[in-house]
């Protein structure tokens, strides 16, 4: 029997309570009817097309086959059909009949069953093998060129049919203005699947929910989450070579339904839970004043290279699909997973375009991080074209107008276009800013310039093309890399429970372990690395641009020096939460800090500094000086610099007057004197922020900053931030 409730067990279908008419080619999906479900897929290669309906998801055998008359189901390239009495929960996939000749692109296959594109929601009440779909016989020597002819429904996920009613109570995305964010990146399972959360429903959408009060302690605005849309868990074959245990695919850059929110980290087994689940912990999250960014992966999709499983997009239409080699045969691999999406086919452009009108439209998200962002502006052939239709559509598409996007700028083939990205109003994550900031503070030589250039918002990579300082994502860190824990214990990474030999992992991370490479007990050692995890963190969230936060560092989480976690589900990726009562000082150091920048607007200014004065105080927005009090000689400053930037509203581009400000920065290994320029008048330079000193020195609650005496010079301590702010001293800042 049918069932196809999503709220209760179910209600029974009888087959002969079905009937079938030739439907409506949009919109694309299974669209819930008053009496009936439509059903509507692209295949421009098919010769025949056939919808399987399911009762369980273990079935291997359909409740019923309806194969779509190509007279009346098809308009276009697009098969259709409304099936009456067909409700909500029913269960779903295609067979599509056509060409099997992999060595002109064609791979079509009846006996692999097929995933929606447009599919809302999968069963995800058991085990993927998608081992099962591999339209070919592995064993045999021709490989991909045979044809299997094993029917593997048993084997994989059926797709739901969802109803998209749900009680928002008002809710709309926040849409915050990027330059007023700051952005925390976590894992759904990972952010809870610790026993230390102490959440309910660990790992799930819910444990988002019950994490919201820890996450509205410390902030942050804006919660981008790694990729939720449905993945097999199961596709890493490798095990780990010290414990044998098999790995996963946890960060879930692997997409097979890009429309179906993660079934697995739904608390209820309901079928279509997912999608409620999903909707509840947005609505909650906006309830509380944070946005929710996804990260999405339009770069290529889990069905891997030519030995891959064939099921969804290789099997309904390969040759539209995906960027297929010179031999088409084979695929271009610009992903480094085995196949590239052909994101600029009019037909893939429209399928992306769909997709992120979904999840802002019915699932009230406000922002996107687009992995390996480079690909979507490569044409059939795998080319970098000048202006991308995909890009430059999504930049400028009214529904997303809001909505903030944000590129990967680079990919595995060789693109790198970090300052460059076309499309206009995209941002980028910056990792030049990582980068140049990690050597600045691991005290590498003739880094000043370029820190300083970071740290004002890389006015080198955005001001030519009319971008501001907030389109730079600032990070130190993110999923992809060492923790700030593991940046400031580790020289080189610890990769070898991967299974891939440490051939995986970045090798330039621009760590430093400060004289041990590792853990250790050594008290100096161990001030040392705390005191460089505070000047870190200072940078960031006193830097120009739109800082991003990785979820844990706040209490310095460690992944043992793996920084290439992607298949450890496991608590080598799960946040440990004790560790935040064990470092309670940092996590006051950077919930101050986040307070602190919200305060003062002059740290989020919308336009890159001038080196001019806009307000004719005499003082420039911006003005630089070496530790004797001097404009510095570029060529020649090494390991430190100073800044005075004045707050005035005119520059700093704000509807009021900021303090004036004076910061230090000290990367040597010795402590500098740094001569400090008068503050303004009636005023005098209080020390607001010290990362040498213990907590609650390190940072000073509004208005207890004492006054710095003498106040024309400042002695900073080895590897320590400084940050002065001039107000009256009867006065709160």
């Amino acid at each position: 029997m049918l069932y196809y409730s999503a709220s209760k067990q179910g209600v029974p279908l009888r087959p002969d309570a079905v009937s079938v008419r030739p439907g409506h080619p949009r919109p694309f999906g299974a669209q819930a009817l008053d009496g009936g479900v439509n059903f509507a897929v692209f295949s421009r290669n098919a010769l025949a097309m056939t919808l399987c309906l399911y009762d369980s998801p273990e079935d291997g055998e359909a409740m019923m086959e309806i194969r779509l008359d190509p007279h009346q189901n098809r308009t276009g390239d697009i098969w259709h059909v409304l099936v009456e009495g067909l409700k909500p929960g029913a269960l779903y996939l295609y067979r599509a009949e056509g060409p099997f000749l992999p060595e002109r692109g064609f791979r079509f296959n009846p006996n692999k069953v097929l995933l929606d594109p447009y599919a809302k929601a999968l069963t995800g009440e058991f085990t993927w093998d998608l081992s099962r779909a591999r339209a070919y016989i592995p064993d045999r020597p021709e490989a991909d060129l045979s044809f299997s002819e094993e029917d593997d429904a048993a084997y994989v996920p059926k797709c739901v049919v969802v109803d998209d009613e749900f009680d928002w109570e008002g809710d709309r995305p926040l849409n915050y203005p990027l330059r007023h964010c700051v952005i925390y990146e976590a894992h759904v399972r990972g952010l809870t699947a610790h026993p230390s959360s102490g959440v309910e429903n660990p790992g799930t959408y819910r444990g988002v929910i019950e994490s919201i009060p820890r996450l509205k302690s410390l902030g942050i605005t804006s919660l981008e989450l790694l990729p939720v849309q449905e993945f097999d868990s199961l596709d890493n074959p490798r095990k780990n070579p010290r414990t044998g245990e098999r790995l996963r695919q946890y960060w879930g850059y692997n997409t097979l339904a890009f429309f179906a929110p993660k079934s697995t980290y739904a608390s209820s087994r309901i079928r279509g839970a997912q999608v409620a689940e999903f909707k509840e912990m947005v609505k909650a999250l906006h309830r509380s004043g944070i946005e929710v960014i996804l990260d999405v992966v339009f770069n290529h999709t889990g069905e891997g290279n030519e030995l891959g499983p064939t099921v969804s997009f290789r099997g309904l239409d390969n040759s539209i699909w995906y960027i297929l080699d010179e031999d088409p045969r084979y695929y271009k691999n610009f992903s480094g997973c085995g196949n590239t999406l052909n994101c600029n086919h009019p037909v893939v452009r429209n399928f992306i375009l769909d997709c992120l009108h979904y999840w802002v439209v019915e699932m009230h998200v406000d922002g996107f991080r687009f992995d390996l962002g480079s690909i979507l502006g490569r044409d059939s052939k795998g080319r970098l074209l000048e202006n991308p239709p995909v890009i430059e559509q999504i930049a400028e598409d009214p529904i997303l107008r809001q909505t903030k996007i944000i590129a990967e700028a680079w990919d595995a083939g060789g693109a790198y276009q970090v300052g460059s990205f076309p499309g206009g109003r995209w941002a980028e994550w910056n990792d030049r800013f990582r980068d140049d900031v990690r050597k600045f503070w691991r005290g590498d030589h003739h880094e000043v310039r370029n820190f300083c250039t970071r740290i004002t918002g890389s006015s080198d990579l955005y001001l030519r093309d009319g971008r501001k300082p907030f389109h730079s994502i600032n990070y130190i860190t993110s999923h992809d890399g060492f923790t700030l824990h593991d940046l400031v214990t580790y020289e080189r990474k610890r990769n070898l429970d991967n299974g891939e030999g440490e051939a995986d992992g970045h090798d330039a991370n621009f760590s430093c372990g400060y004289g041990v490479d590792g853990p250790t007990e050594d008290p100096g050692i161990r001030s040392v690395r705390a005191r460089q995890a505070r000047n870190f963190l200072a940078t960031l969230l006193l830097s120009i641009g739109t800082p991003m936060l990785l979820a844990g560092d706040e209490f310095l989480r460690t992944q043992g020096g793996n920084n290439n976690a992607y298949c450890q589900d496991n608590p080598v990726s799960w946040i440990d939460w004790s560790l935040a009562d064990e470092n309670r000082d940092l996590v006051r150091f950077v919930r101050e800090l986040i307070a602190f920048r919200m305060r003062h607007p002059a740290f989020r200014r919308p336009e890159f500094f001038t080196g001019k004065d806009a307000n004719y105080n005499a003082i420039p927005d911006i003005s630089w000086y070496d530790p004797s009090g001097k404009a510095p000689d570029w060529a020649r400053i090494d390991r430190v610099i100073a800044a005075r930037i004045d707050g005035s509203r005119a520059d700093i581009v704000a509807d009021r007057d900021d303090n004036d400000f004076f910061l230090m920065f000290n990367a040597s290994e010795s402590a500098v004197r740094f001569r400090i320029c008068p503050p303004p008048p009636d005023t005098r330079w209080h020390a607001a922020v010290d990362t040498s000193r213990p907590s609650p020195e390190d940072i000073r609650e509004p208005g207890t900053e004492p006054v710095l005496s003498p106040q024309d010079e400042c002695l900073l301590a080895p590897r320590s931030l400084v940050l002065l702010l001039a107000r009256d001293p009867a006065a709160l800042s």
